[in-house]
């Protein structure tokens, strides 16, 4: 017994809140979920399903969203440490699954972080037609996005969440115009322009090639336990449950809000899943005012560039956390004398980003590599992130094994439903990975390469957990654990 807490210790519980200043409020928390989670081109991107992309979302909520919330909450509570994911499931697993589940968490950010330079990228295309037609110019912009969210990110972290929840606030108000102006498409015109809100059949999902939408579904929700990677630079532990439920809602909302009014304003059944429908339906409804269009593509710009800083903040603990558990190099778990955030780990992962980026943007790469390789890394995202959120669904049945008093002790709804929770949220991550697989998200790819090389690329992705941990353990084979520095 005495070896198995001792594995399940970790030197980052000891550390870590002697390091990072506690400055986060329930309202930042919040913010920060919205941040990660709200990914409102999705609300274009399930146009093509027409009426049957709310059945969807629905489904999202119900098996993923709202699951998630309760074992998370649950998680956090007992283990409000840095890291999230990783510390829970090594608490429940051990320091391998704790290491693999905490990189399989944090990989993604360093891809999704291109994702949200790339949206950038796509509506200045809308704004400015026939705009950075070049792979390289593209390339330039969203290094620019990248090392411009390093700089904020390196600030003390209150002047960097105080920048993101202004940056929130306003992507809320131009999510909110572009459902109004699905209603006012309606109202002026006296119909929807997509026609199949009254067929029963439009509204089923899972028909056709459809089924990978519910793999995009569960991509636009992910990110629940990402706030919690900050757990002991939150002021009060009761932000945990606010900012799940708060931030539940607001995405639910936001995400079918947006969905209806571009439905509304734009025939679905023409829709070729877009970045900037939602941007074409405001200027539709707002009688074709192209100048109100762009400005709310300007506001959703300046949020892409600020999400990128809390994707660059907020996974870069989960690195710092490997540093401390010297897992990776042990200057990623240092923090700046002046600013108290893991400035190396911030650095490590934006040049990482800046890797794909080059790789990806190029001279040398044509049109259609490129958004090849783009739809490739989302696809490998997808699955490597719910590969980590399968863990993290299981965490909840292994940790009341093993800490049965603390369970209890923080018990946030009956132990039938958070294992009820447990379940079906691991089902449907394994599920939405599946559908991942199954079909291409982009006519670039045959089924069998797309299949291929996601296989691939998250193999190796796998394959560089692995390599990692075994390295640690072979380069700190029979060290004795340093002591805890004091602060």
């Amino acid at each position: 017994m005495a070896a198995y807490e001792n594995e399940r210790l970790m030197a980052s519980e000891r550390i870590a809140p002697g390091m990072l200043p506690r400055v986060l409020s329930s309202f930042d928390m919040s913010i920060i979920f919205v941040a990660i989670v709200l990914f409102i081109v999705n609300a274009s991107a399930v146009q093509t399903a027409g009426p049957a992309a709310f059945s969807y979302w629905i489904l999202g909520f119900l098996l993923f969203l709202i699951p998630g919330a309760l074992v998370t909450a649950q998680l956090g509570l007992m283990f409000p440490q840095e890291g999230s994911l990783y510390v829970w499931t090594q608490k429940a697993l051990g320091p391998f699954w704790g290491f693999f589940a905490g990189f399989c968490a944090w990989w993604p950010g360093v891809l999704v972080m291109v994702a949200t330079g790339d949206a950038v990228v796509t509506l200045w295309q809308f704004i400015n037609a026939g705009g950075l037609p070049k792979a390289w110019e593209q390339g330039v912009v969203i290094l620019a996005v990248l090392w411009f969210s390093a700089g904020v990110s390196m600030l003390r972290l209150r002047m960097a969440q105080n920048y993101a929840n202004i940056a929130v606030i306003f992507y809320g108000a131009a999510i909110f115009v572009i459902g109004l102006a699905g209603i006012l498409w309606l109202i002026g015109d006296g119909h929807a322009a997509t026609t199949t809100f009254g067929d029963a059949g439009a509204w089923k999902p899972f028909q056709g090639q459809s089924w990978t939408l519910f793999g995009l579904v569960i991509l636009a929700l992910l990110g629940i336990e990402v706030p919690l990677n900050m757990g002991v630079e939150i002021v009060h532990m009761r932000a945990i449950k606010k900012y799940l439920f708060w931030g539940s809602i607001v995405v639910m909302i936001a995400y079918l809000w947006a969905t209806l009014g571009t439905m509304l304003a734009l025939d679905a059944s023409k829709s070729q899943a877009a970045t900037t429908d939602i941007i074409a339906a405001v200027q539709k409804g707002f009688w074709n005012s192209h100048g109100f269009a762009v400005v709310i593509a300007l506001v959703l710009m300046w949020f892409f560039v600020s999400n990128t800083v809390v994707y660059n903040y907020s996974f870069s603990r989960l690195l710092f956390v490997s540093g401390l558990e010297r897992r990776m190099p042990t200057a990623l778990g240092k923090v700046n004398d002046r600013t108290k955030v893991p400035v190396n780990a911030i650095l490590t992962q934006t040049i990482l980003s800046s890797v794909f980026v080059v790789a990806i943007f190029n001279p040398w790469v044509g049109g259609n590599n490129t958004q090849k390789a783009y739809w490739l890394f989302q696809a490998a995202v997808t699955v490597i992130w719910c590969i980590s959120m399968v863990l993290l669904f299981a965490d909840i049945f292994l940790v009341k094994r093993a800490f049965p008093e603390k369970f209890d002790e923080v018990r946030v709804s009956h132990p039938y439903l958070l294992y009820g929770s447990g379940i079906i949220g691991a089902l449907a991550s394994a599920f939405g990975a599946y559908v991942t697989f199954r079909s291409p998200w982009t006519p670039l790819f045959t089924i069998g390469h797309w299949r291929l090389w996601l296989a691939v690329l998250v193999g190796v992705s796998a394959a560089a957990a692995i390599l990692i941990y075994v390295i640690s353990e072979f380069t700190h084979r029979g060290e004795v654990p340093a002591p805890t520095p004091s602060v």
